[in-house]
Protein backbone atom coordinates (compact mmCIF):
# COMPACT_ATOMS: atom_id res chain seq x y z
CA UNK A 1 0.00 0.00 0.00
CA UNK A 2 2.84 2.43 0.85
CA UNK A 3 4.33 1.73 -2.56
CA UNK A 4 1.01 2.66 -4.16
CA UNK A 5 0.86 5.98 -2.28
CA UNK A 6 4.44 6.87 -3.19
CA UNK A 7 3.82 6.00 -6.85
CA UNK A 8 0.62 8.05 -6.96
CA UNK A 9 2.28 11.04 -5.36
CA UNK A 10 5.23 10.84 -7.74
CA UNK A 11 2.98 10.54 -10.79
CA UNK A 12 0.86 13.47 -9.68
CA UNK A 13 3.92 15.64 -9.06
CA UNK A 14 5.39 14.72 -12.43
CA UNK A 15 2.22 15.58 -14.34
CA UNK A 16 1.68 18.81 -12.42
CA UNK A 17 5.18 20.01 -13.19
CA UNK A 18 4.74 19.02 -16.84
CA UNK A 19 1.67 21.23 -17.12
CA UNK A 20 3.16 24.33 -15.51
CA UNK A 21 4.87 25.85 -18.54
CA UNK A 22 4.03 29.53 -18.90
CA UNK A 23 3.47 31.58 -22.06
CA UNK A 24 6.51 33.56 -23.20
CA UNK A 25 4.71 36.45 -24.86
CA UNK A 26 7.91 38.40 -25.50
CA UNK A 27 9.14 35.49 -27.62
CA UNK A 28 5.80 35.49 -29.43
CA UNK A 29 6.22 39.16 -30.33
CA UNK A 30 9.79 38.53 -31.41
CA UNK A 31 8.60 35.74 -33.69
CA UNK A 32 5.90 38.00 -35.14
CA UNK A 33 8.46 40.73 -35.85
CA UNK A 34 10.81 38.24 -37.49
CA UNK A 35 8.24 36.26 -39.44
CA UNK A 36 8.59 36.77 -43.18
CA UNK A 37 4.83 37.11 -43.66
CA UNK A 38 4.23 39.73 -40.97
CA UNK A 39 7.59 41.57 -40.82
CA UNK A 40 6.57 43.94 -43.63
CA UNK A 41 3.56 44.91 -41.52
CA UNK A 42 5.20 45.16 -38.07
CA UNK A 43 8.50 46.62 -39.35
CA UNK A 44 10.03 44.83 -36.37
CA UNK A 45 8.39 47.37 -34.03
CA UNK A 46 5.60 45.30 -32.48
CA UNK A 47 5.86 45.66 -28.71
CA UNK A 48 3.59 45.41 -25.68
CA UNK A 49 4.55 48.23 -23.33
CA UNK A 50 4.55 47.13 -19.70
CA UNK A 51 7.15 49.43 -18.14
CA UNK A 52 7.55 53.19 -17.83
CA UNK A 53 10.76 52.96 -19.83
CA UNK A 54 8.96 51.32 -22.75
CA UNK A 55 6.16 53.88 -22.61
CA UNK A 56 8.65 56.75 -22.59
CA UNK A 57 10.44 55.29 -25.60
CA UNK A 58 7.12 55.03 -27.46
CA UNK A 59 6.26 58.62 -26.56
CA UNK A 60 9.64 59.85 -27.84
CA UNK A 61 9.23 57.97 -31.12
CA UNK A 62 5.72 59.41 -31.53
CA UNK A 63 7.04 62.96 -31.13
CA UNK A 64 9.79 62.33 -33.69
CA UNK A 65 7.35 60.97 -36.26
CA UNK A 66 4.89 63.82 -35.79
CA UNK A 67 7.64 66.40 -36.29
CA UNK A 68 7.71 65.73 -40.05
CA UNK A 69 5.18 65.00 -42.81
CA UNK A 70 3.92 61.48 -42.18
CA UNK A 71 4.63 58.94 -44.90
CA UNK A 72 2.70 55.68 -45.18
CA UNK A 73 5.45 53.66 -43.49
CA UNK A 74 5.76 56.30 -40.77
CA UNK A 75 2.02 56.10 -40.21
CA UNK A 76 2.29 52.34 -39.61
CA UNK A 77 5.20 52.84 -37.23
CA UNK A 78 3.29 55.58 -35.41
CA UNK A 79 0.23 53.37 -34.99
CA UNK A 80 2.32 50.51 -33.60
CA UNK A 81 4.02 52.87 -31.15
CA UNK A 82 1.13 55.12 -30.16
CA UNK A 83 -2.24 53.45 -30.71
CA UNK A 84 -4.01 52.15 -27.59
CA UNK A 85 -5.99 49.86 -29.91
CA UNK A 86 -2.78 48.06 -30.91
CA UNK A 87 -1.76 47.71 -27.26
CA UNK A 88 -5.23 46.36 -26.48
CA UNK A 89 -4.88 43.83 -29.29
CA UNK A 90 -1.53 42.63 -27.92
CA UNK A 91 -2.74 42.43 -24.33
CA UNK A 92 -5.83 40.48 -25.39
CA UNK A 93 -3.67 38.09 -27.38
CA UNK A 94 -1.48 37.53 -24.33
CA UNK A 95 -4.62 36.80 -22.31
CA UNK A 96 -5.88 34.33 -24.92
CA UNK A 97 -2.57 32.47 -24.94
CA UNK A 98 -2.45 32.33 -21.15
CA UNK A 99 -6.01 30.98 -21.07
CA UNK A 100 -5.14 28.35 -23.65
CA UNK A 101 -2.07 27.36 -21.64
CA UNK A 102 -4.16 27.12 -18.47
CA UNK A 103 -6.49 24.64 -20.19
CA UNK A 104 -3.60 22.19 -20.42
CA UNK A 105 -2.90 22.12 -16.71
CA UNK A 106 -4.18 19.64 -14.15
CA UNK A 107 -6.58 20.87 -11.49
CA UNK A 108 -5.09 21.39 -8.03
CA UNK A 109 -5.64 18.48 -5.60
CA UNK A 110 -8.13 18.88 -2.79
CA UNK A 111 -6.99 18.33 0.81
CA UNK A 112 -9.73 17.50 3.33
CA UNK A 113 -9.23 17.45 7.11
CA UNK A 114 -11.90 16.18 9.49
CA UNK A 115 -11.79 16.08 13.31
CA UNK A 116 -14.53 14.27 15.25
CA UNK A 117 -14.82 13.20 18.91
CA UNK A 118 -17.12 10.53 20.28
CA UNK A 119 -16.79 9.87 24.00
CA UNK A 120 -13.16 9.22 24.78
CA UNK A 121 -12.25 8.68 21.11
CA UNK A 122 -10.78 11.38 18.92
CA UNK A 123 -10.72 10.70 15.19
CA UNK A 124 -8.55 12.69 12.76
CA UNK A 125 -9.29 12.14 9.06
CA UNK A 126 -7.06 13.43 6.29
CA UNK A 127 -7.63 12.90 2.57
CA UNK A 128 -5.88 14.13 -0.55
CA UNK A 129 -8.07 13.75 -3.64
CA UNK A 130 -7.65 14.57 -7.30
CA UNK A 131 -9.30 13.75 -10.61
CA UNK A 132 -7.92 10.49 -11.91
CA UNK A 133 -9.05 11.26 -15.44
CA UNK A 134 -7.21 14.57 -15.21
CA UNK A 135 -4.01 12.62 -14.69
CA UNK A 136 -4.71 10.02 -17.35
CA UNK A 137 -5.71 12.55 -20.01
CA UNK A 138 -3.11 15.20 -19.14
CA UNK A 139 -0.81 14.48 -22.14
CA UNK A 140 -3.74 14.81 -24.54
CA UNK A 141 -4.99 18.00 -22.88
CA UNK A 142 -1.50 19.47 -23.02
CA UNK A 143 -1.38 18.74 -26.75
CA UNK A 144 -4.75 20.49 -27.18
CA UNK A 145 -3.46 23.42 -25.14
CA UNK A 146 -0.37 23.76 -27.30
CA UNK A 147 -2.59 23.73 -30.38
CA UNK A 148 -4.75 26.50 -28.91
CA UNK A 149 -1.67 28.57 -28.07
CA UNK A 150 -0.40 28.14 -31.63
CA UNK A 151 -3.83 29.17 -32.91
CA UNK A 152 -3.73 32.30 -30.73
CA UNK A 153 -0.30 33.17 -32.18
CA UNK A 154 -1.61 32.89 -35.72
CA UNK A 155 -4.64 34.99 -34.75
CA UNK A 156 -2.29 37.65 -33.39
CA UNK A 157 -0.53 37.82 -36.76
CA UNK A 158 -3.85 38.10 -38.57
CA UNK A 159 -5.04 40.87 -36.26
CA UNK A 160 -1.82 42.84 -36.71
CA UNK A 161 -2.02 42.53 -40.50
CA UNK A 162 -5.62 43.75 -40.43
CA UNK A 163 -4.78 46.68 -38.13
CA UNK A 164 -1.82 47.79 -40.24
CA UNK A 165 -3.85 47.49 -43.46
CA UNK A 166 -6.52 49.75 -41.98
CA UNK A 167 -3.84 52.31 -41.08
CA UNK A 168 -2.39 52.20 -44.60
CA UNK A 169 -5.75 52.65 -46.26
CA UNK A 170 -6.75 55.42 -43.84
CA UNK A 171 -3.50 57.24 -44.70
CA UNK A 172 -4.22 56.90 -48.44
CA UNK A 173 -7.73 58.29 -48.02
CA UNK A 174 -6.52 61.17 -45.85
CA UNK A 175 -3.76 62.24 -48.27
CA UNK A 176 -6.02 61.74 -51.30
CA UNK A 177 -8.83 63.76 -49.71
CA UNK A 178 -6.39 66.54 -48.79
CA UNK A 179 -5.14 66.56 -52.38
CA UNK A 180 -8.72 66.72 -53.65
CA UNK A 181 -9.46 69.63 -51.33
CA UNK A 182 -6.47 71.60 -52.65
CA UNK A 183 -7.67 71.12 -56.20
CA UNK A 184 -11.26 72.00 -55.30
CA UNK A 185 -9.99 75.27 -53.83
CA UNK A 186 -8.13 76.04 -57.07
CA UNK A 187 -11.22 75.27 -59.13
CA UNK A 188 -13.38 77.42 -56.89
CA UNK A 189 -10.97 80.36 -57.16
CA UNK A 190 -10.98 80.09 -60.95
CA UNK A 191 -14.77 79.83 -61.07
CA UNK A 192 -15.14 82.81 -58.77
CA UNK A 193 -12.90 84.90 -61.00
CA UNK A 194 -14.89 83.83 -64.08
CA UNK A 195 -18.20 84.68 -62.41
CA UNK A 196 -16.93 88.12 -61.35
CA UNK A 197 -15.60 88.82 -64.85
CA UNK A 198 -18.92 87.77 -66.37
CA UNK A 199 -20.78 90.14 -64.01
CA UNK A 200 -18.64 93.05 -65.08
CA UNK A 201 -18.96 92.12 -68.75
CA UNK A 202 -22.74 92.14 -68.42
CA UNK A 203 -22.65 95.53 -66.74
CA UNK A 204 -20.86 97.10 -69.70
CA UNK A 205 -23.13 95.32 -72.16
CA UNK A 206 -20.66 92.75 -73.54
CA UNK A 207 -22.46 89.74 -72.00
CA UNK A 208 -26.07 88.76 -72.05
CA UNK A 209 -27.92 87.30 -69.10
CA UNK A 210 -27.55 83.68 -70.30
CA UNK A 211 -23.78 83.96 -70.72
CA UNK A 212 -23.37 85.36 -67.24
CA UNK A 213 -25.68 82.68 -65.78
CA UNK A 214 -23.46 79.94 -67.22
CA UNK A 215 -20.41 81.34 -65.46
CA UNK A 216 -22.35 81.85 -62.25
CA UNK A 217 -23.66 78.27 -62.41
CA UNK A 218 -20.13 76.95 -62.74
CA UNK A 219 -19.12 78.98 -59.70
CA UNK A 220 -22.09 77.67 -57.70
CA UNK A 221 -21.25 74.07 -58.57
CA UNK A 222 -17.61 74.56 -57.61
CA UNK A 223 -18.64 76.05 -54.26
CA UNK A 224 -20.78 72.99 -53.51
CA UNK A 225 -17.95 70.66 -54.53
CA UNK A 226 -15.55 72.61 -52.33
CA UNK A 227 -17.82 72.21 -49.30
CA UNK A 228 -18.10 68.47 -49.96
CA UNK A 229 -14.33 68.17 -50.39
CA UNK A 230 -13.76 70.00 -47.11
CA UNK A 231 -15.91 67.53 -45.20
CA UNK A 232 -14.38 64.54 -46.99
CA UNK A 233 -10.89 65.76 -46.08
CA UNK A 234 -11.91 66.32 -42.45
CA UNK A 235 -13.57 62.90 -42.18
CA UNK A 236 -10.59 61.11 -43.76
CA UNK A 237 -8.14 62.94 -41.51
CA UNK A 238 -10.15 62.10 -38.41
CA UNK A 239 -10.32 58.44 -39.46
CA UNK A 240 -6.52 58.42 -39.70
CA UNK A 241 -6.24 60.13 -36.31
CA UNK A 242 -8.37 57.38 -34.77
CA UNK A 243 -6.32 54.66 -36.43
CA UNK A 244 -3.11 56.24 -35.12
CA UNK A 245 -4.57 56.67 -31.64
CA UNK A 246 -3.59 60.34 -31.45
CA UNK A 247 -4.59 62.65 -28.61
CA UNK A 248 -6.05 66.07 -29.40
CA UNK A 249 -2.64 67.67 -28.89
CA UNK A 250 -0.97 65.10 -31.14
CA UNK A 251 -3.68 65.50 -33.80
CA UNK A 252 -2.82 69.21 -34.06
CA UNK A 253 0.78 68.24 -34.86
CA UNK A 254 -0.16 65.78 -37.60
CA UNK A 255 1.21 66.80 -41.00
CA UNK A 256 0.55 64.88 -44.20
CA UNK A 257 2.35 64.94 -47.56
CA UNK A 258 0.84 67.19 -50.20
CA UNK A 259 0.23 64.35 -52.63
CA UNK A 260 0.04 60.59 -52.92
CA UNK A 261 3.22 58.67 -53.81
CA UNK A 262 4.13 58.09 -57.43
CA UNK A 263 3.21 54.79 -59.02
CA UNK A 264 5.79 52.01 -58.89
CA UNK A 265 7.80 51.63 -62.07
CA UNK A 266 6.33 48.17 -62.58
CA UNK A 267 3.40 46.34 -60.96
CA UNK A 268 3.87 43.19 -58.92
CA UNK A 269 4.26 40.22 -61.30
CA UNK A 270 1.48 37.62 -61.12
CA UNK A 271 3.96 34.84 -60.33
CA UNK A 272 5.12 36.49 -57.10
CA UNK A 273 1.53 36.86 -55.95
CA UNK A 274 0.37 33.35 -56.80
CA UNK A 275 3.32 31.86 -54.95
CA UNK A 276 1.77 33.07 -51.69
CA UNK A 277 -1.44 31.06 -52.10
CA UNK A 278 0.01 28.16 -50.12
CA UNK A 279 -0.19 26.52 -46.73
CA UNK A 280 1.81 29.44 -45.31
CA UNK A 281 -1.16 31.79 -45.58
CA UNK A 282 -2.48 33.00 -42.23
CA UNK A 283 -6.08 32.03 -42.95
CA UNK A 284 -5.05 28.51 -43.95
CA UNK A 285 -2.88 28.15 -40.85
CA UNK A 286 -5.77 29.31 -38.69
CA UNK A 287 -8.19 26.80 -40.22
CA UNK A 288 -5.62 24.02 -39.88
CA UNK A 289 -5.07 24.74 -36.17
CA UNK A 290 -8.82 24.82 -35.60
CA UNK A 291 -9.15 21.43 -37.27
CA UNK A 292 -6.31 19.98 -35.22
CA UNK A 293 -7.73 21.25 -31.92
CA UNK A 294 -11.21 20.02 -32.81
CA UNK A 295 -9.89 16.55 -33.63
CA UNK A 296 -7.90 16.23 -30.42
CA UNK A 297 -10.75 17.62 -28.32
CA UNK A 298 -13.21 15.14 -29.76
CA UNK A 299 -11.26 12.13 -28.52
CA UNK A 300 -10.83 13.67 -25.07
CA UNK A 301 -14.42 14.79 -24.67
CA UNK A 302 -15.73 11.40 -25.79
CA UNK A 303 -14.28 9.90 -22.61
CA UNK A 304 -15.16 12.72 -20.23
CA UNK A 305 -18.76 12.85 -21.49
CA UNK A 306 -19.29 9.28 -20.26
CA UNK A 307 -17.45 9.02 -16.96
CA UNK A 308 -15.45 10.90 -14.39
CA UNK A 309 -13.26 9.35 -11.71
CA UNK A 310 -12.13 10.98 -8.47
CA UNK A 311 -9.30 9.31 -6.50
CA UNK A 312 -8.71 10.11 -2.86
CA UNK A 313 -5.82 8.96 -0.63
CA UNK A 314 -6.80 8.73 3.06
CA UNK A 315 -4.78 8.73 6.25
CA UNK A 316 -6.85 8.59 9.43
CA UNK A 317 -5.82 8.44 13.08
CA UNK A 318 -8.08 7.21 15.95
CA UNK A 319 -6.96 8.26 19.43
CA UNK A 320 -8.63 6.52 22.43
CA UNK A 321 -7.89 8.55 25.55
CA UNK A 322 -9.41 5.96 27.88
CA UNK A 323 -7.36 3.07 26.53
CA UNK A 324 -4.36 5.22 25.76
CA UNK A 325 -4.11 3.91 22.21
CA UNK A 326 -3.36 5.60 18.89
CA UNK A 327 -4.50 3.66 15.82
CA UNK A 328 -3.51 4.77 12.28
CA UNK A 329 -5.59 3.85 9.25
CA UNK A 330 -4.69 4.18 5.60
CA UNK A 331 -6.64 3.65 2.40
CA UNK A 332 -8.09 5.24 -0.63
CA UNK A 333 -11.47 6.27 -2.04
CA UNK A 334 -12.64 6.03 -5.61
CA UNK A 335 -15.57 8.14 -6.81
CA UNK A 336 -17.08 7.36 -10.20
CA UNK A 337 -19.78 9.40 -11.90
CA UNK A 338 -22.42 6.98 -13.21
CA UNK A 339 -23.96 7.82 -16.60
CA UNK A 340 -27.54 7.08 -15.56
CA UNK A 341 -29.47 10.24 -16.42
CA UNK A 342 -27.12 11.72 -19.01
CA UNK A 343 -25.15 9.49 -21.35
CA UNK A 344 -23.45 12.48 -22.97
CA UNK A 345 -25.11 12.03 -26.36
CA UNK A 346 -25.75 15.76 -26.78
CA UNK A 347 -22.12 16.56 -25.97
CA UNK A 348 -20.92 13.99 -28.48
CA UNK A 349 -23.24 15.40 -31.14
CA UNK A 350 -21.79 18.85 -30.43
CA UNK A 351 -18.25 17.51 -30.76
CA UNK A 352 -19.02 15.71 -33.99
CA UNK A 353 -20.63 18.82 -35.44
CA UNK A 354 -17.69 21.02 -34.39
CA UNK A 355 -15.16 18.63 -35.91
CA UNK A 356 -17.16 18.41 -39.14
CA UNK A 357 -17.44 22.19 -39.29
CA UNK A 358 -13.69 22.58 -38.69
CA UNK A 359 -12.88 20.09 -41.46
CA UNK A 360 -15.14 21.82 -43.96
CA UNK A 361 -13.90 25.26 -42.88
CA UNK A 362 -10.34 24.17 -43.58
CA UNK A 363 -11.28 22.77 -46.98
CA UNK A 364 -13.24 25.91 -47.84
CA UNK A 365 -10.33 28.15 -46.83
CA UNK A 366 -7.82 26.16 -48.89
CA UNK A 367 -10.08 26.15 -51.94
CA UNK A 368 -10.90 29.84 -51.68
CA UNK A 369 -7.34 31.06 -51.00
CA UNK A 370 -6.18 31.11 -54.62
CA UNK A 371 -9.47 32.52 -55.89
CA UNK A 372 -9.50 35.34 -53.36
CA UNK A 373 -5.90 36.19 -54.15
CA UNK A 374 -6.61 36.28 -57.89
CA UNK A 375 -9.48 38.68 -57.27
CA UNK A 376 -7.27 40.95 -55.14
CA UNK A 377 -4.56 40.92 -57.77
CA UNK A 378 -7.08 41.73 -60.51
CA UNK A 379 -8.26 44.75 -58.52
CA UNK A 380 -4.65 45.80 -57.93
CA UNK A 381 -3.61 45.41 -61.55
CA UNK A 382 -6.71 47.15 -62.88
CA UNK A 383 -6.13 50.07 -60.53
CA UNK A 384 -2.47 50.24 -61.56
CA UNK A 385 -3.30 50.21 -65.28
CA UNK A 386 -5.95 52.91 -64.84
CA UNK A 387 -3.64 55.15 -62.81
CA UNK A 388 -0.84 54.68 -65.35
CA UNK A 389 -3.26 55.41 -68.19
CA UNK A 390 -4.21 58.74 -66.64
CA UNK A 391 -0.57 59.51 -65.87
CA UNK A 392 0.79 58.64 -69.32
CA UNK A 393 -2.13 59.38 -71.64
CA UNK A 394 -5.00 61.47 -70.32
CA UNK A 395 -3.21 64.05 -68.18
CA UNK A 396 -0.39 64.77 -70.70
CA UNK A 397 -2.99 65.11 -73.47
CA UNK A 398 -5.05 67.55 -71.42
CA UNK A 399 -1.90 69.47 -70.52
CA UNK A 400 -0.94 69.72 -74.19
CA UNK A 401 -4.43 71.00 -75.06
CA UNK A 402 -4.24 73.56 -72.28
CA UNK A 403 -0.87 74.84 -73.48
CA UNK A 404 -2.20 75.12 -77.04
CA UNK A 405 -5.21 77.12 -75.86
CA UNK A 406 -2.95 79.46 -73.92
CA UNK A 407 -1.02 80.10 -77.13
CA UNK A 408 -4.26 80.74 -78.99
CA UNK A 409 -5.37 83.12 -76.22
CA UNK A 410 -2.05 84.98 -76.38
CA UNK A 411 -2.51 85.22 -80.14
CA UNK A 412 -6.00 86.66 -79.54
CA UNK A 413 -7.59 83.75 -81.40
CA UNK A 414 -9.81 82.90 -78.43
CA UNK A 415 -11.12 84.97 -75.53
CA UNK A 416 -10.77 84.56 -71.79
CA UNK A 417 -14.05 82.69 -71.46
CA UNK A 418 -13.04 80.15 -74.07
CA UNK A 419 -9.88 79.65 -72.04
CA UNK A 420 -11.96 79.21 -68.88
CA UNK A 421 -14.21 76.75 -70.67
CA UNK A 422 -11.18 74.66 -71.56
CA UNK A 423 -10.13 74.76 -67.90
CA UNK A 424 -13.52 73.39 -66.86
CA UNK A 425 -13.08 70.50 -69.28
CA UNK A 426 -9.79 69.60 -67.59
CA UNK A 427 -11.38 69.35 -64.16
CA UNK A 428 -12.92 65.93 -64.66
CA UNK A 429 -9.66 64.52 -66.05
CA UNK A 430 -7.56 65.82 -63.17
CA UNK A 431 -10.13 64.65 -60.65
CA UNK A 432 -10.22 61.19 -62.19
CA UNK A 433 -6.41 60.99 -62.24
CA UNK A 434 -6.12 61.72 -58.53
CA UNK A 435 -8.88 59.27 -57.71
CA UNK A 436 -7.11 56.61 -59.81
CA UNK A 437 -3.95 57.11 -57.78
CA UNK A 438 -5.92 56.75 -54.57
CA UNK A 439 -7.65 53.58 -55.76
CA UNK A 440 -4.30 52.07 -56.69
CA UNK A 441 -2.76 52.59 -53.27
CA UNK A 442 -5.91 51.26 -51.57
CA UNK A 443 -5.73 48.17 -53.78
CA UNK A 444 -2.01 47.83 -53.08
CA UNK A 445 -2.65 47.74 -49.31
CA UNK A 446 -5.47 45.24 -49.77
CA UNK A 447 -3.31 42.99 -51.95
CA UNK A 448 -0.46 43.03 -49.42
CA UNK A 449 -2.90 41.83 -46.75
CA UNK A 450 -4.34 39.18 -49.06
CA UNK A 451 -0.89 37.84 -49.88
CA UNK A 452 -0.32 37.05 -46.19
CA UNK A 453 -3.69 35.32 -45.99
CA UNK A 454 -5.73 38.02 -44.26
CA UNK A 455 -8.27 39.00 -46.95
CA UNK A 456 -9.30 42.63 -46.68
CA UNK A 457 -12.66 43.97 -47.74
CA UNK A 458 -12.49 45.58 -51.18
CA UNK A 459 -15.45 47.83 -50.36
CA UNK A 460 -13.22 50.91 -50.37
CA UNK A 461 -11.45 49.92 -53.58
CA UNK A 462 -13.30 50.73 -56.80
CA UNK A 463 -12.23 49.58 -60.24
CA UNK A 464 -15.36 50.71 -62.07
CA UNK A 465 -13.84 54.08 -62.85
CA UNK A 466 -12.60 57.09 -60.94
CA UNK A 467 -15.10 59.05 -58.92
CA UNK A 468 -15.38 62.77 -58.63
CA UNK A 469 -13.25 64.76 -56.24
CA UNK A 470 -9.68 65.62 -56.49
CA UNK A 471 -6.65 67.62 -56.79
CA UNK A 472 -3.94 67.40 -59.29
CA UNK A 473 -0.84 66.25 -57.54
CA UNK A 474 2.41 66.52 -59.30
CA UNK A 475 1.24 65.95 -62.87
Amino acid sequence: MNTFFRFSALAAATFVLAGCASVNFDQTLEDANGNAATHTFTQGKLELSRTDQQRQARSKLTSELLAKPLSMDDAVQLALANSPAVQTLLAQSWSDMATASQNGRISNPLFTFERTRMGSELELNRMLSFGLLDLLTLPQRMAISRGQVAQARVQLGASVVEQVTQVRQAWVRAVGAQQSLQYAEQVNTTAQAGAELARRMQQVGNFNKLQRARQQSFYADSAAQLASAQHTATAAREELIRQLGLTDAQADQLKLPERLPDLPKEPRPPASVSANATEQRIDVQMARHQLDVAGRSQGLNLLTSLVDVELGIRRDTVIDDAAGTRTPRRGYELGIRLPIFDWGSAQRDTMNAQSLAAANRYESTVRGASSQLRESYSAYRTAYDLARHYRDEVVPLRKSMAEENVLRYNGMLIGVFELLADTREQISSVTAAINAYQQFWLADAALAASMTGKPTSMAGVSTSGPASGGAEGGH
